[in-house]
């Protein structure tokens, strides 16, 4: 695809990407006037934001995070409170930490799950809020936006996983834009939960919607409904997160490659079912076991972990998706079960095997020379 060097050239082929710009650059075009001042004072508000929370952030990106979300009224008697509280003190045990809103409601109960060292609060300025809740508010890990969409990029992109409890139109924003990302590849694959009381009803009526309003009329593919699952009890929604990560540990694009790291080996025979089930996804490059690529050799902290390389269909991230859960398919859990099938299965959540990645790359002495 060819670049444009110009917003202007740009503009006539909206197909082309705009060009990359450097700090000092993108500086220099915030002073020349081009643009007017309300413009700009959004623009700098927002890599404000962006740069504080990535400070704040920066020291425990090792550490899993599972973002929660749900509504800010559910009281603290109503059963999904206590789920959310169970919930979250189990993933808090299980080395996780918990984002949320920061607000009242299932938001208060991810954090009293989690206790204040493991509680990230994330929280928006709204006039009608009191601020951030009780369990946080004493937290290292607190800040205020002035955005929802800086917010929502904060949740998503520090997330290991993703819990969805019942909620209002802020919860559906999220619960969307969170399958959006997850349905065009745009975030990296993550597991996707949603939870309620055992007697709930509230994501029937929503799967229900899904699938005769979005399914039926041929808006989404079946495929697309194994983005998410639902869950009624603690053990198992811990177990289809950790078990998400059982064997995949993180992955990454190198050119036209994508990098699945590994916690532990794929089986060979696993292997060899999974290229002949995605053969169509996969092409003839197939499924290659490899060490760190020369390119990886800036992230020291899991440059020993064993990885797969694919030349997937990047026109089917769901297929990525379902692929990298079909690597833990020798043993049956809750996360290896299809959501419409109710075969037993052992419900055995763990710990991370390795840290996450940092995120923060060791400067690569050839290309500094």
């Amino acid at each position: 695809m060819k670049k444009r060097n110009s917003f202007d050239e740009f503009i006539y082929d909206a197909s082309c990407p705009l060009p990359k710009r450097s700090t000092k650059e993108m500086a220099e075009l915030l002073m020349n006037g081009d643009i007017p001042g309300y413009d700009r004072k959004i623009i700098t508000n927002t890599i404000n934001e962006m740069y504080e929370t990535a400070k704040l952030l920066k020291d425990i990106r090792q550490q899993p995070k599972i973002t929660v979300f749900g509504s800010a009224r559910t009281d603290e008697n109503h059963p999904d409170y206590i789920l959310c509280r169970d919930f979250s003190k189990q993933m808090a045990d299980l080395g996780y930490m918990t984002i949320t809103g920061a607000g009242p409601g299932i938001m208060a109960a991810g954090h009293e799950g989690a206790g204040v060292e493991k509680s990230i609060g994330v929280s928006v300025e709204l006039p009608f809020e009191e601020g951030a809740n009780k369990f946080v508010k004493e937290s290292d890990y607190l800040i205020t936006c002035k955005y929802f969409f800086t917010r929502k990029l904060t949740f998503i992109r520090e997330a290991d996983a993703v819990v969805l409890f019942p909620g209002g139109f802020g919860t559906m924003d999220e619960a969307f834009e969170t399958l959006t990302l997850l349905h065009t590849g745009r975030s990296m694959p993550v597991p996707l939960v949603l939870m309620e009381h055992e007697d709930g009803k509230f994501w029937e009526k929503w799967m229900n919607y899904v699938k005769e309003g979005l399914l039926d009329e041929g808006t989404i593919s079946q495929d697309d409904l194994y983005i998410f699952r639902r869950f009624h009890t603690v053990e198992e929604s811990a177990d289809y997160i950790s078990n998400f990560y059982r064997r995949y540990h993180s992955m990454r694009y190198v050119k036209d490659m994508q990098v699945i790291r590994l916690n532990t080996p794929v089986p060979k025979t696993l292997l060899d079912d999974l290229e002949e089930e995605y053969a169509e996804f996969l092409g003839d490059f197939g499924i290659q076991t490899s060490e760190a690529l020369p390119e990886e050799q800036t992230e020291p902290d899991i440059v020993h972990l064993p990885r797969l390389i694919i030349k997937g269909n990047k026109s089917q991230p769901v297929k990525l998706y379902n692929f990298i859960r079909s690597l833990n398919r020798e043993v049956i859990f809750s996360s290896t079960r299809r959501q419409d099938r109710d075969n037993a299965c052992d419900l055995s959540p763990i710990k991370h095997a390795n840290p996450r990645p940092k995120r923060e790359k060791v400067l690569d002495k050839k290309k500094k020379e």
